[in-house]
C-alpha cells in the first residue's frame, strides 16, 4: 500500500492531499492570497493530523511541477524536496495540466477534447490538448494568447471540447461556441493522487538535487517605486 503526499501550488489555491493506493484519503485547501509561503506547512500538519498520519509513514511526496505560479512552484518544490531529503522518500512531480485534464475526464467520460488552461496574465494561459484517455497531449504545453484565432483552432479539430482551469474561465467570452464547455474544476492536490500513484508504481522519480518545475516563463519582476 503506497501512501503518497500531493503538493498543488501552481495557482492561487494551496493545496495537499494524501492518496493511498490511487484514493485520496485527506484534502486541506486555503484561498488565502500570496499566502502560500506560510501556509504550506502548515496545511500538511493538519492534513497529517486530520489523517491520523505521521510523515515518516509516507512512501513518497508528489509535487505539482507546473507550469503556473512562479513563485508557488518553487515553494511547492522546495517544500516537497525539504521533506524527502528528511525523510529519504522518493519525489514525484506531476505535471499540473495533465493532471487537471483527467479530473476532466474522470468527470465528463465522454469523448471529446479536454483543454486545461492555468492563468498566465492578461489574455495568455498555459494550456495543452488532451484527448479522452490519452496519456499524453495532441500540442507541446505552451503559453497561448487566446483570442479568435484559437477558437478557430480549436474548432478545426471538430468534436466536443471541455475547458478547465481559472484560464478557462476567463477565456469563456472568446470561445463561444456550442461545443465549448466549461467545467467548474481547478487545480487541487486531489487531482494529483491518480497520476502519483501510477508514477510511484513505475518508478518514475525525480532527481532531489537537480529537479526543477516547468515555469516556461521568466518571472514577473517589479521595480520598487523607492528605486524610481
Amino acid at each position: 500500500m503506497a501512501l503518497i503526499l500531493n503538493i498543488e501550488t501552481s495557482t492561487k489555491v494551496c493545496s495537499v492531499s494524501l492518496g493511498l493506493d490511487g484514493e485520496c484519503v485527506g484534502l486541506v485547501e486555503s484561498e488565502i492570497p500570496q499566502a502560500h509561503a506560510s501556509q504550506l506547512t502548515r496545511l500538511i500538519e493538519q492534513l497529517m493530523a486530520d489523517s491520523n498520519k505521521e510523515l515518516k509513514e509516507l512512501d513518497a511526496v508528489a509535487v505539482s511541477g507546473g507550469p503556473g505560479s512562479y513563485t508557488g512552484l518553487r515553494i511547492g518544490v522546495s517544500t516537497a524536496k525539504g521533506i524527502c531529503y528528511a525523510l529519504n522518500k522518493p519525489l514525484i512531480a506531476v505535471d499540473t495540466l495533465k493532471a487537471l485534464a483527467w479530473a476532466g475526464m474522470d468527470k465528463i467520460g465522454e469523448e471529446g477534447f479536454y483543454v486545461p488552461m492555468i492563468d498566465a496574465r492578461r489574455m495568455e494561459v498555459y494550456t495543452a490538448t488532451y484527448a479522452f484517455q490519452e496519456k499524453n497531449p495532441l500540442e507541446k504545453t505552451q503559453a497561448r494568447i487566446i483570442d479568435e484565432s484559437s477558437r478557430d483552432l480549436y474548432m478545426s479539430l471538430g468534436k466536443n471540447f471541455y475547458l478547465m482551469g481559472n484560464g478557462a474561465e476567463k477565456c469563456m467570452d472568446l470561445l463561444t461556441y456550442p461545443n465549448f464547455q466549461l467545467l467548474s474544476l481547478g487545480c487541487s492536490a486531489k487531482h494529483m493522487v491518480p497520476l502519483s500513484q501510477k508514477q510511484f508504481i513505475i518508478g518514475e522519480f525525480s532527481d532531489l538535487a537537480y529537479y526543477s518545475p516547468s515555469y516556461l516563463k521568466s518571472p514577473k519582476i517589479t521595480i520598487s517605486k523607492k528605486k524610481l
